[in-house]
This record gives structure tokens, sequence and C-alpha cells, in this order.
């Protein structure tokens, strides 16, 4: 009942931001994580040709993040978000009506560049609606976040019990209504004139050497939070011999981040600096990946039920930490992203961020990779853990060395919204 006292208390273009982000995860992992299992069995397509799919759409939302971010200072957040939404409606459609290559790569193509569009553009619209209280704002969007990406996977896994076109159709039809949604309740607001070229803003935010740390620094957190789909599930399912350990991975953090998330950052923030938070919170997501490694040095399974049961629980135990560390960091980060810079170039500040960070989590990826596969061979099956202890530990250094050397926003930056 407090949440949604303290939803109501927002602007109503944040409440229907946050109702937005929980239809966008609902519908994005509605069909995201059964698309591979679609074009490899039901279509027949080499692992190859699979990857190259996959590849296309996470290179045009990556690569492509500046462009939407710059298009919300320019053109207005409101503008960039529908069409965000409405071009993943024709691309979750392509998947669903299409079965050649070109069809699906074009697929790939649209969602991808939708989600390079509204991702860096809701934001910017949250960060500027928001004002001073833009730590609350986020907290209450990642809880939209987290359930969403809970309720998708679901409902897709009913509806494939029909078929995948069924499945991916619904996906559409969720960011069809988003698009109407936002197109008939989103305000307008007022865009202040640009002073020069689209180059220019992105020359002054590669040049703000802070910001590009900072964004270098949070190379910890984006290859931690992968893991909650890579290297926890797997451990769950190793530690267990059930592959439906997996599962419990994913269940202990979205009640924990539905439960916490809100009170955690209403609590930290009243105590202390920012930055002194994101470092522990990056410290915490460090510490996760400890107790699990205790059970993965352990080359032998379960001695039968109790003994899964008992091996689960330090997996579960780091799942549960590592969600705690993302609810204590994850909000500050997005709240003082804005603080690095002009409030007219927020949406690229946050475009060239989630470049940057994104880049650096995808070498991390393949550093924890490749430790897992070295493990396994090995007989080192902590490695992997150890070395993602390793980038958390190391993330939350370079922070308190920002924040020591007095290169971080300490606040964030007061902002008026413009009238519409």
């Amino acid at each position: 009942m407090r949440t949604w006292r303290e939803i109501r208390r927002f602007p109503l273009a944040v409440q229907l931001l946050l109702a937005n982000q929980l239809g966008v995860n609902t519908g994005f992992y509605l069909l995201i994580p059964y698309l591979a299992t679609h074009l490899g069995e039901n279509l027949g397509m080499s692992a190859a040709v699979v990857g190259v799919v996959l590849g296309v759409r996470n290179l045009s939302q990556q690569g492509l993040f500046i462009i939407g971010g710059s298009a919300s200072d320019r053109l207005g957040a409101r503008g960039v978000i529908i069409a965000g939404c409405a071009l993943r409606t024709l691309g979750f459609a392509l998947f669903a009506l299409g079965d050649s290559l070109a069809v699906l790569l074009a697929a790939s193509v649209l969602s991808g560049f939708a989600g390079a569009l509204f991702n860096p553009a809701v934001r910017a619209y949250i960060a500027q609606e928001a004002a001073e209280r833009k730590a609350e704002a986020f907290a209450l969007f990642n809880v939209f976040a987290t359930a969403g990406a809970l309720i998708g996977p679901l409902l897709g896994s009913a509806l494939l019990l029909v078929d995948f076109r069924t499945s991916a159709l619904a996906a559409a039809g969720i960011f069809a209504v988003l698009t109407v949604a936002q197109a008939l309740v989103l305000p307008a607001r007022e865009v202040e004139p640009s002073r020069g070229t689209v180059l220019a803003d992105w020359r002054e935010v590669l040049g703000n050497r802070a910001f590009l740390a900072f964004a270098l620094a949070m190379v910890g957190m984006f290859t931690l939070e992968n893991q909650l789909y890579l290297l926890l599930p797997d451990g769950a399912r190793q530690a267990t011999g059930w592959d439906g350990a997996a599962g419990l991975v994913f269940l202990v953090g979205t009640l924990a981040n539905l439960a916490l998330q809100l009170r955690v950052t209403r609590a930290l923030k009243e105590r202390g600096n920012r930055a002194r938070w994101i470092s522990a919170g990056l410290g915490l997501m460090a510490l996760a990946f400890l107790p699990p490694a205790v059970v993965a040095s352990d080359p032998g399974g379960p001695g039968g039920t109790a003994d899964a049961a008992l091996r689960a629980l330090p997996v579960l135990a780091g799942a549960l930490l590592l969600h705690l560390g993302v609810m204590v960091a994850q909000p500050f980060v997005m709240e003082i992203v804005p603080g690095f810079g002009r409030s007219e170039l927020t949406g690229t500040y946050f475009g060239i961020f989630y470049v940057v960070s994104g880049i650096a989590a995808a070498v991390g990826n393949t550093v924890v990779g490749w430790a897992m596969d070295t493990g396994e061979r090995g007989d080192a099956g902590w490695l992997p853990w150890a070395c993602c202890a390793l980038f958390g530990l190391a993330s939350a250094l370079g922070v308190a060395w920002l924040h020591r050397l007095g290169s971080l926003p300490t606040a964030p930056k007061p902002s008026v919204p413009a009238t519409a």
C-alpha cells in the first residue's frame, strides 16, 4: 500500500512510464528467451545463423543507444519513446509472420533499434520529471522492470503451449497498446533549441573524463547483473542436479526486489553520499559470488533431496546478495548520470553511458565465459565465481576512488519540468 501511495505522488508522466516499463519487460521476456529455440528447432536454422540473428538484435540495441539519447534531447523524449514502442511492435510482429532469414534479420534490427530509442529516452524523461526525487523514481522503475521480467517468461511459457507465433503476436500486441497509451496520455514537453550539432554534443559528453571513468567503473555492475541469466542459474543446476533450481534464482531476487527496493532506496537516500552507496552496493554484488564458490569447488553432485536443498542454499544466498547490491547501487547510479553535464544533454549522457558500459560488460561476460570453460576443464569450479567477485570489487574501488577525487556529482541537480 505504501508503494502505491509513493507512486501516486509522482506526476502522471512518471506513473505512465513506470507502467510502460512493466509492459516493456513483460513483452520482451515473453518472446526473446524463447527466440533461439524457435529459430533452431521450429525453423531448422544452424547454431551459427541463430547466433547471427540474436547478435544483430543485440548490436542494434547496444550500439545505437547514443542515437536514441541524442534524439531524445533534440526531438523530445515523448516522441522518441512512442516511436521506439511502435518499431518494436513491428519488429515482434515480423518474428511471428516471417520465416526467411531476411525477414528475421529485419525483425532483429527493428526490435533492437526500438530498444535503443526508448531506453535512454524513458530514463531521460523520468530524470527530468522526477526532479529531486530521481532516486525514488528509478527505484520504482526497477521494481516495475523486475515484475515484468517475472511475468513475461511465465506468460511466454503458457503461450508456447499454443505456438511461437501466438507468443510473438501477444508480445507485439503489448507494445501496440503501450504505443497508443503513450500517444494519448504522455504529456508533450517543450524542447530547448539546440546550441550546436549532434557531433558537438557527442564530443562534449565523450570529453567529460569523469563521466567516462564512471561509466567504465560500472562494468562490474552490468557484468554481474548478467550473471543472473548465466552463472547463477548454471550454479544452481549443478549444485542441486535439478534444472528447475534455476527458476529459484529468479524467484528469490524478484520477491526481494518487490518487497525491499523502495524501502532500501528511501532509507539510504537520507544517510550518506550517493557515491558511497554505489560503492557499497557494488561491494555487496562482489560478495554475492563467494557463497556459491564453496559449492562450485565441490565436484561431487548432491547425495539426495536433503543434500540438494543444502547445496542450493549458498547459491540462493548469493542471488539474494546480488539483488540487494543492485537495489543499493542502481537507483543512485541512474540518479547521478544526468548530474555530469547540462540538463539539455540528459538523453545523450544516458545513451553514451549504456554504450560504454554495454561494451565493457560484453568484454566482462566473455571473461566469465572463458573462466567457466577453463574451470570445468581444470577442475576449478570456483574460477568464474572468483572472477565475478574481482569484477565487483574492482568496480567498487573504482567508484570509491572517483568519489575521493571529487569527480562524481554529490547530489542530483534539481530540475523543473518544462511547461506543456
